[in-house]
């Protein structure tokens, strides 16, 4: 609900994931990822904030590979709150929503996810 430094949830490593179930089944429009600015950690960087990371839609949560939504990349010199559109062509609606993250910003321990927001329509 806060974007204070280390109130995220933080995964060992540059590698996780994280499965999301929507109250609704969606038609993926955009999603956001949401890190604390430089000016706000106590280090005075973020190598700690999400880099290479990929969104895929999932018609169960048991489901291996899902649909790739997109691929994308957080910019640690950009704005706190970043947008990234769907860049697959996909007719698809979905409940379940997957965040494969593969790199952080250098960070060797622990990576840290503040905020992730599925945007969409809503499917009838």
């Amino acid at each position: 609900p806060d974007m204070y430094p280390g109130n995220c949830w933080a995964f060992k490593g540059s590698q996780g994931y994280l499965v999301v179930r929507l109250s609704m089944k969606i038609y993926p429009t955009a999603f956001t990822v949401e890190h604390i600015p430089k000016t706000l950690s106590p280090t005075g960087n973020i190598t700690s904030a999400p880099r290479n990371f990929a969104v895929y839609g999932l018609d169960d949560e048991y489901q291996e590979e899902g649909k790739l939504l997109g691929e994308y990349v957080y910019d640690q010199e950009g704005e706190p709150l970043q947008m990234f559109p769907v860049m697959e062509e996909n007719e698809d609606a979905f409940q379940i929503v997957e965040l494969r993250i593969f790199s952080n910003w250098g960070h060797a321990e622990y990576t840290c996810l503040y905020r992730f927001r599925v945007h969409g329509k809503p499917a009838e």
